[in-house]
Formats: C-alpha cells, structure tokens, sequence
C-alpha cells in the first residue's frame, strides 16, 4: 500500500495478493510491482538475445521473457539463463514439449497460453516439469486466442470468457497441488482488459500480471498501455506489468517504470518535471531536457529535477524537487537546490551543471541509504 497521510488522496491499497518467487524475484503481496519485458531477436542467435536481455536488466526490467518456438531454441535458452542478470521466463505456445525443455534449461518461470498449449494431460505435464525444476508458472490468457469452447458459449471474446478461461486452468494447477502461478487476461482492446482485469481480481487472490497486448507502437502503444495499466494500478492491481510495444523492449521498461513513477508506485531514477515551453521561455526547454534525459540516463537513484522556462510556473516547481532550473532573462536563470533558491546561472552553463548537481545530490541520497536513512525524505 502506498500511504500518504500529509496527501492522502495519492494513497493506493494494493489488492491483497499471494507472493510468488520468479528466480529471485517476488511477485505478489508486499513485494513491488515488477517491470518486465520480452525480447524480439531469434532466441537460437544467443549474442544477440544476451545483449538484449542485458540492455532491459540496465534499463531497470526486473524480468525477462524469452520466446521458445522450437527445439534449437530451447537448447540456446540454458546458455541465454546462465549470462542473464535477471530470471528468464520462457513463452511458450503450442508446443508443450518446449514448456519441459524450458524448465530443464533453467527458466525460473513458464508462461503458458491455456488457449494453445493442448490437452489437460499436456498441461498436467508441463506442471510436473515446473515443479521438478523449481519453476513458477504464468497462466497467460489472451482474447484472440481462446478456447473453442468458450467462444462457442459467450459468441466471441469477452471478459467473462477470459476470466472463466483463466480459472479453469487455475483449477487444473491446483488439483496438482501447484500454487506457485501467476494469471493475467489481456486483450487489445483496453475496455476488455480492464473488466476482465478487475473481474479476476475479485475471483482469486493470484499475483496478477497486468498488460495490454499488442498495444501498437511506441506512441500509440504507450498512451494505450498508460490509460489501461494506469487505471487498473490506480485501482490496486497488479503486481507486475509489461508494456507491450512495436518497438525496443528498452523502451517498454522505461514506459513501464514510467507508469509506476507515476503513480507513486515505483522510483527510479530522476524524474524530470518540465514544462512544453511557449514564447516566455528563457532558454530551450525541449532541447535541454532532451540533453539531459541522455546524461542522465546512469542514475538510478530516485530523485526530482525540474526543468521550467519561466517564472510563472518555476518557482512553484522547484519547491517540489531536489534539484531544479528556472529561466530567467538576460541568457541566465535560478538554480534550486532542496527547494530553495540556490544561485544564478547562465544558460550556455546550465546542461553541464544541472548533470554535476543531480550527481552530487544521487551521491548524498545513495550515502544517506547506506547509512539506514530514508532517502524519500
């Protein structure tokens, strides 16, 4: 739960969850809402799904999920598990024999389409395998492909038919004494999503896996992704996410985190408040954030930085954040430190030395943390 009592209309309640271990990552409960991705290269070129893999873990992707279509793919995955930096989930459709094989390579969870995998009896022996190996299990029911037999029941696909698709696969677990599993429901079409996402929450206490599949690409992906995930979080679900985009998966963690930055639910890095610029700005707010986006990109410790280009809005920014730059007038501006006016600036200077007081100021929160101090504060 996030609990604000100065502001208590940002507090989120979390909805009630069993944990689960993904390698060594929690999901469910307490444990923060996991960030995941998937990467796009041929799982059998190792390298290049490696670096990837490697990229995503930099960006902050606490997960990673690898397709497995085939056999040579599966081989490639224990090579790909050993170099990760963080659990590998193996996705797997179709072929069931590609849900033992995963196991046996190290995978710390199966994600398996109950819609597309086949029988009872071969998802009964996918299960085997994931408890044999230690691995978890995602139950990952999508709208566009369901069973036969529900879209002969409900007409076509709907929330009721994901969600009654879900349990029934969660049945199946359990009557196997399973219980380390994971659910999630997407569709591409953010209403069906979002009813199905809250019809489920209300139906298990599973960790659930919140997304929005096939979202689009980065702009429309992002902005679909952002109303669908946002407001099921906003509600207290989910307790992992993965934006789905036509673009690099470095760009779905960063969205991702995004998100939860947001919502107050997840910090990471800085967070830069900057305003579209119009005519009274002092200098080139679009340019210099972009600038400093990319400077900045190494710093993992949560912190504030606004940059505003006048002083209509920017002192009232700056009060908020740990590190801030106002424009000004005559090519210089104010800079604020801790909320205070801190010292003039000229602008040609600003880039260069907004980057040495974010570092400076990550280096005095990173200490504060080793020492046990709340770096929030």
């Amino acid at each position: 739960m996030s609990h604000n009592p100065i502001r208590p209309w940002r507090d989120i309640a979390r909805r009630k969850s069993r944990q689960i271990m993904v390698g060594n990552v929690p999901v469910g409960g307490d444990a923060p809402i996991a960030v995941q991705t998937m990467t796009n290269t041929l799982t059998t070129d190792v390298a290049a799904t490696i670096a990837q893999v490697q990229a995503a873990a930099e960006a902050g992707a606490d997960l990673v999920r690898v397709s497995v279509p085939d056999e040579a793919s599966a081989k490639a995955l224990k090579e790909i598990v050993a170099e990760s930096p963080v659990p590998i989930i193996a996705d797997i459709h179709f072929h069931y024999r590609r849900g033992i094989e995963a196991a046996e390579a190290g995978a710390a969870c199966l994600r398996i389409n109950p819609g597309n995998i086949g029988s009872k009896e071969r998802v009964r022996e996918v299960i085997s395998a994931a408890r044999d190996h230690g691995c978890s299990m995602r139950i990952g029911v999508n709208a566009g492909s369901l069973e036969k037999h529900l879209l002969e029941k409900y007409g076509e696909p709907c929330p009721d038919a994901m969600v009654e698709s879900g349990l029934e696969h969660i049945r199946i677990l359990q009557d196997h004494d399973f219980h380390d599993y994971k659910i999630s429901v997407k569709a591409s079409d953010v209403f069906m999503s979002a009813a199905a996402y809250q019809m489920l929450a209300e139906a298990t206490d599973a960790p659930i896996h919140l997304g929005i599949t096939e979202a689009g690409g980065f702009v429309s992906g992002t902005i679909k992704s952002a109303i669908g995930l946002g407001q099921l979080l906003w509600m207290g679900i989910g307790d992992t996410i993965r934006v789905s985009l036509s673009a690099d998966p470095v760009e779905e963690v960063k969205v991702g985190f995004e998100i939860l930055k947001s919502l107050g639910l997840r910090h990471r890095g800085v967070n830069i408040i900057s305003c579209p610029s119009c005519a009274r700005q002092g200098f080139n707010v679009i340019k210099t954030v972009e600038q400093l986006e990319e400077r900045l990109a190494h710093i993992h410790t949560p912190m504030s930085l606004s940059i505003i280009g006048c002083v209509v809005n920017g002192p009232g920014e700056a009060l908020m954040t740990d590190v801030g730059f106002t424009g000004g007038g005559a090519g210089s501006g104010m800079v604020y430190l801790a909320g205070k006016s801190s010292h003039k600036l000229d602008n040609d200077q600003m880039v260069d030395h907004i980057v040495e007081q974010v570092e400076r100021k990550a280096a005095e929160l990173e200490a504060a943390h080793a020492q046990g101090d709340d770096i929030s504060k």
